[in-house]
């Protein structure tokens, strides 16, 4: 994964608050096998985890769990920035959201405005 790579986020309506300080471990399959903390930098399609990642303005971390466990969300895609200079954070910003829009019907199956799933965004700042 590039360090602009944009990670549009499905919010689920399910709870679970679980406090990780452990590393997350994959399964052979690649998917979360054991809940534990995620670097926002290495999570994958089909990844789950609670909303504790967005408790502040930059996510390094998140609390990854099995899809299997109770969760918040879960990355439905993921894609790159095009360009090679940083377009700026509202540029970023505008971009992760259509892409995410874009992108949602054939994750979800529903079209957004016809879903009670919400979508957040995640992406690199210029840093």
């Amino acid at each position: 994964m590039t360090g602009r790579q944009l990670i549009p986020v499905g919010i689920l309506a399910v709870a679970a608050g679980i406090g990780l300080t452990r590393a997350a471990t994959r399964g052979d399959d690649g998917f979360i096998a054991e809940a534990g903390t995620l670097s926002a930098f290495e999570v994958r399609v089909g990844d789950c985890f609670d909303d504790g990642a967005f408790m502040g303005n930059e996510v390094q971390d998140i609390p990854a769990v099995p899809c299997a466990a109770p969760h918040d969300n879960e990355v439905y895609a993921t894609f790159d920035m095009p360009g090679d200079e940083w377009p700026g954070d509202d540029a970023a910003d505008q971009l992760a959201m259509a892409e995410c829009y874009d992108r949602f019907k054939a994750a979800i199956g529903t079209p957004y405005e016809n879903s009670v799933i919400d979508f957040t965004t995640m992406y690199p700042s210029e840093r």
